[in-house]
């Protein structure tokens, strides 16, 4: 176990990604495919947009990460650069439950094999000129704001466990 300061930011922010993580895989078994198709409040988004919405923005960790392409281009347009009931053409509930099942397991991979100093280092949509003014758009800063995200739209999804 580290106890370097630098390792136990790390280790914090981790934890708090995997305990999002977490909590939204559990809370995913206990919804249905058809809970997931309801919205998750009168006039909001659905489920299963956020499903592939949080399925796409752990994709887009990997290219961000430096740990190489995203697996799932295909879903940023439907999921991320339109709104929810704009395109009819989603894939369905049960192939974005198989898609964030490889998407978090080869993000943790890849986190598993991450040293400490790494996440120190920048993320690739920072400039090298950017980062020496800014050192904390960091890799593990992407950590903490995406661990943040994933808490957000859990709080959306609960409301679809009282739904038919």
């Amino acid at each position: 176990m580290t106890t370097s300061k630098e390792g136990i930011a790390v280790k914090m922010v981790l934890d708090a990604w995997y305990a999002k993580v977490n909590q939204f895989d559990k809370l995913l078994a206990e919804l249905s495919d058809e809970q997931l198709l309801n919205e998750v409040s009168p006039g909001r988004n659905r489920g299963i947009y956020l499903l592939g919405h949080l399925t796409v923005m752990a994709n887009s960790m990997l290219p961000l990460l430096g740990y190489g392409e995203n697996p799932t281009p295909h879903l940023v347009t439907p999921f991320v650069k339109t709104p929810d009931k704009q395109t009819s053409d989603l894939p369905s509930v049960t192939e974005l439950r198989q898609e964030w099942e490889k998407a978090k397991t080869l993000l943790g991979e890849h986190i598993a094999a991450t040293s400490t100093d790494e996440w120190f280092r920048k993320h690739t949509s920072v400039s090298e000129e950017d980062f020496a003014k800014e050192p904390h758009r960091n890799k593990l800063n992407v950590m903490l704001s995406r661990a943040c995200h994933v808490d957000y739209h859990l709080g959306q999804l609960i409301f679809l466990k009282n739904s038919k």
